[in-house]
């Protein structure tokens, strides 16, 4: 009965999808790969979803936060788009290495060449980012976009803790405690799993396996049902999505 009562769960989650859809999953985001550690390096994507159904997206700007100036952005080529990387002189210059910065980079523009974000589709824009600062626990990064029809959409108002979405939510890197390393990712995990810990995990997985199988038929079919709900909850929020916002 526990795999019914979570296929119920799961049904009921998927039909959330399509009902919050309005402000949660459609707006410019900022995502990091893997760990993106206080005081630490790290690697992200700017995701941007095109949310018309007549225009593509030609144009996205992403400014860093002044208030913690990166000493390091270097973004990843992306096929069919230019890249500008701005910088500007800093206030109050930045030690990192033992070095004195007294620039950083203030705004990363992509620009459509030969591509572009198309209705009911969406791009990622790979930063590499660092150091990331130590004396907060998000990053804010507003970000503007700009449709082939001439429409800019300004994603710069600022989330507030604990209270409701913004209309155009500005994107927000949540960043993790510190690493020992100030490196970030998860590098020291898996060399130790080389070891006898590795093998104790293979283990532990093949185990629970095998005390599961006489179960699997109809966790099968339970899942098979849960799929075909999520994949049309899936299809509404695209449908929503593009017609989300008409200014």
């Amino acid at each position: 009965m526990n795999v019914y009562r979570a296929a119920a769960a799961a049904v009921v989650a998927a039909t959330s999808v399509v009902a919050l859809s309005g402000a949660a999953f459609a707006h410019v985001g900022v995502q990091p790969l893997g760990e993106a550690a206080k005081g630490g390096y790290a690697t992200v994507n700017v995701k941007v979803p095109n949310e018309r159904d007549n225009a593509s997206t030609v144009k996205v700007e992403v400014a860093m936060p002044s208030e913690h100036p990166l000493a390091s952005v270097m973004p990843q080529p992306v096929p069919g788009w230019k890249v500008e990387v701005t910088r500007a002189e800093l206030d109050k210059p930045l030690e990192v290495h033992g070095k004195r910065i007294t620039e950083a980079v203030s705004k990363v523009t992509w620009t459509a060449d030969g591509s572009e974000i198309g209705p009911g589709q969406f791009q990622q824009f790979p930063l590499s980012l660092g150091r990331l600062p130590e004396d907060t626990d998000r990053m804010v990064f507003k970000a503007i976009q700009t449709y082939d029809n001439k429409e800019v959409v300004r994603w710069i108002e600022e989330p507030k803790e604990g209270g409701e979405e913004p209309e155009s939510p500005a994107p927000v890197l949540k960043l993790s405690a510190a690493a020992d390393d100030h490196h970030g990712g998860g590098a020291a995990g898996a060399a130790e799993d080389g070891g006898n810990g590795g093998h104790d995990k293979a283990a532990s997985h093949t185990e629970a396996a095998a005390s599961s199988s006489g179960s699997g038929d109809s966790t099968a079919r339970v899942l098979g049902v849960v799929g075909i709900v999520a994949g049309a909850a899936g299809v509404a929020f695209g449908v929503l999505a593009g017609r989300r916002r008409s200014s």
